[in-house]
């Protein structure tokens, strides 16, 4: 029986407040109902914005978050609003990514996460930044230093 109901989630299935700055806040997270298994979990974002820390622009980009989870997920509304926190928030592409990948940690302590942004060209050049995080001591660790080295 699925008891998400029952923890306590205030995004989903409320009215939706786009909040106007980053607010890692608004995460939540629910129990994994299968934390024996390992699976993968994909959420991709692709209308992200942020803005240039020193000129003010915005900048956009499609942010894709795969994870291994372990004993809670990520609920996908609150990440929704978390997301589009970022849209006045003045961070480097580089930045982003490293500040969502340890928020995402910091909530649901996942096996194995990696978050890769796809940033539209500015200026003639796009920025692509991937970061991982595999559990210490794991073999989520390997995998993560694997990936990151195998990283294209």
């Amino acid at each position: 029986m699925d008891t998400r109901k029952n923890e306590g989630l205030q995004a989903l299935g409320n009215k939706t407040n786009y909040l106007t700055d980053y607010t890692p806040s608004v995460l939540e997270a629910f129990e994994n109902q299968h934390p024996d298994n390992d699976y993968w979990v994909r959420f991709n974002c692709p209308e992200f914005t942020s803005l240039c820390p020193i000129t003010g622009q915005p900048d956009f980009a499609e942010i894709r978050i795969d994870y291994i989870p372990d004993r809670r997920m990520v609920e996908s509304k609150s990440l929704k609003l978390y997301l589009f926190s970022f849209r006045n928030h003045g961070a480097f592409h580089e930045d982003c990514v490293n500040i969502i990948l340890k928020d995402l940690v910091a909530l649901m302590d996942p096996k194995y996460i990696e978050v890769t942004g796809l940033f539209v060209p500015r200026g003639g050049i796009s920025i692509h930044p991937y970061a991982n995080y595999g559990r210490p001591g794991t073999k989520y660790e390997k995998l993560a230093e694997n990936r990151l080295f195998e990283h294209k």
